[in-house]
Formats: C-alpha cells, structure tokens, sequence
C-alpha cells in the first residue's frame, strides 16, 4: 500500500480548514490541523509533516514566527513551508522567503492551485533528501549553510564534529546545531572550491570549513576537516585559563596582527574580536594588547 503523504495546515479561520482537509483528503493525503501557532508547535512534536501550511496572519503569533521556529528544529529542516496569505506587497512575500518558506498561495486559496504547489515542493523535498541520505552513507564531512551562516543540514559525520566543538564552548554548551553559531562567519571572499572559508578552535581540535559549491543565492556546501588544535593555542588556553577562541585570538595578536587581520584569518568580524580581546585583557589583568602580547611571546618562548 502506498504511503500517504501528511500535510499539516495552520490557520485560526476554521473554514479555510475544512475546505483545505477536504481537498487535501480527496487528493490523498493526510491532514493535521491546527487553528493556532501554539497548537501546530505541539502538533510538530509527536508527528514530522511532509509539508506544511501556514496561514500568515494569526493571533498571538504569526506564520512568519511560527515558520521561523519551525526551521530551528532539525527535524524539519528539509520539510517545505508554504504560507498562505492575503498580502501581496512584495515585502510581506520577502519575509516569507527569508524566514524559510519556499512558496506562498493567496487567500482566499484555490484548491487545485494548492494541489498543484504541494505537489511539486513534495517532489523537490524527496529529491534533496535522497541526496543528503546517499552523502550520509558514502560517511561524508559535509554540512549546508545559508545566506546567515546558519547550518541547514549536515551529515551524521559533520554533525558529530560540530556538537563536539559547540559542547566545548562554555557559553555554546547545548546550544541547537541548527540554531547556531553565534560568532561563526564565511568568508565570502574566499568562495573557490577547495578553499577554507572558515575555521573553529575549540581546544582539542580546529575545524576547517573548505567551501564544495553553492546552490542557488540561499545555500553554500561546506566539507569539514578536523586537525589537532596546535600546541601554542593550547598552551595559552592552558596556562592563563583562557578560551578556545580566546587563545586563538591571543596567539594571533603575539605575532603581530590586527583585529581585522585575525577576523579574515578567523573568520569573524573585527568587532567580535575585539569583544574576545577585552576578555583577555581582563584574564590577564593588562590594560592593552602590547601587555597581552608580551605575555603570550613569554609563555611560548618558556615552553
């Protein structure tokens, strides 16, 4: 027997919920509904849609928020959002997309325009799943990002390399992989096959993100390669109490370079840095970075 595939529609107007379970029904699929936000967040906790509807405007919270918890969650990261909405001005369509949906219908719908949609999303998801399954298998490093830096899949491999480097991070520890990184950055300029665009320290290892190819203007492919975090940043971290990132920085800063220098080389933005630098200055009780610097040539130059 074939299987159904499940459509979960979020609206608050109960008829564009009858007629939509009863098209959806006769075209053969199977229907969750939900008449709130609140609700579908629930819904989405005991089932995994194929595909999912959400009516824009809603109380309390609406479709745009909804969708944008939604794809925090890994579980539905490869599922499509198609919004249904009743605002046409282009900055409402926009926001859609940014959130992650992936197509939009106007209300009041057409049912035969929803079939159709649905359709076709369904049939782009089974493909990139397929793909994302047979990179699993073949045991590639390989993670997905978006325009933000943001991961939106990975394979198994990546992901246990990332979870390990977000867990090393006292104020990352537990931190959803999919709604992370915090000071993780691509550098865009860099964007040869091949090529690092992007690297994190977390002690025991660094990462380096080599850029593979891009797809379309939302989703770059990243290999993962893990090496032994080297001796000197180790060191630092070990002797003055600092951080990973924070005794990348230090060690950067002794050999003469500046903010912006270590946010191309690190991957960050020179402000960021700059916040890691007044954490050092303050573990080391120095006042600026020729005093910090000293420090770190010394304890590299005893050992």
């Amino acid at each position: 027997m074939k299987r159904r595939d499940t459509v979960l529609v979020v609206d608050d107007v109960p008829g564009t919920l009858g007629l939509l379970n009863e098209t959806l029904e006769a075209g053969g699929y199977t229907v969750l509904l939900a008449q709130s936000a609140s609700f579908a967040l629930t819904v989405i906790e005991r089932v995994v849609p194929d595909i999912i509807l959400i009516d824009a405007i809603m109380p309390e919270m609406d479709g745009f928020e909804l969708c944008r918890i939604m794809k925090r969650n890994a579980a539905l990261a490869s599922v499509p959002i198609i919004f249904m909405t009743g605002l046409t001005e282009t900055e409402h369509v926009v926001r859609g997309f940014e959130v992650g949906g992936v197509d939009y219908v106007t209300k009041p719908v057409v049912p035969n325009e929803v079939i159709a949609r649905i359709g076709v999303h369904l049939v782009n998801a089974r493909r990139t799943r397929a793909a994302q399954m047979a990179l699993d298998a073949a045991g590639r490093f390989l993670i997905a990002v978006g325009p933000d830096g943001r991961v939106l899949w990975s394979t198994p491999q990546a992901a246990a390399l990332l979870r390990e480097a977000i867990d090393a991070m006292p104020d990352q520890r537990g931190a959803d992989l999919y709604a992370w990184p915090a000071d993780f950055s691509i550098n865009r300029l860099d964007l040869v096959p091949g090529r690092s665009v992007a690297s994190l320290n977390h002690g025991r290892q660094t990462l380096e993100f080599h850029f593979v190819g891009q797809f379309g203007e939302d989703e770059m492919l990243l290999r993962v390669v893990a090496s032994e975090a080297s001796s000197a940043e180790t060191l630092l971290r070990q002797r003055l109490g600092l951080t990973a990132r924070e005794a990348e920085v230090l060690m950067w800063i002794s050999r003469g370079k500046s903010n912006r220098d270590i946010g191309d080389i690190l991957g960050l933005k020179p402000s960021t840095v700059t916040k890691h630098l007044e954490q050092i200055f303050i573990k080391l009780g120095v006042e600026n970075r020729a005093a910090a610097a000293a420090i770190a040539v010394r304890i590299s130059y005893a050992a």
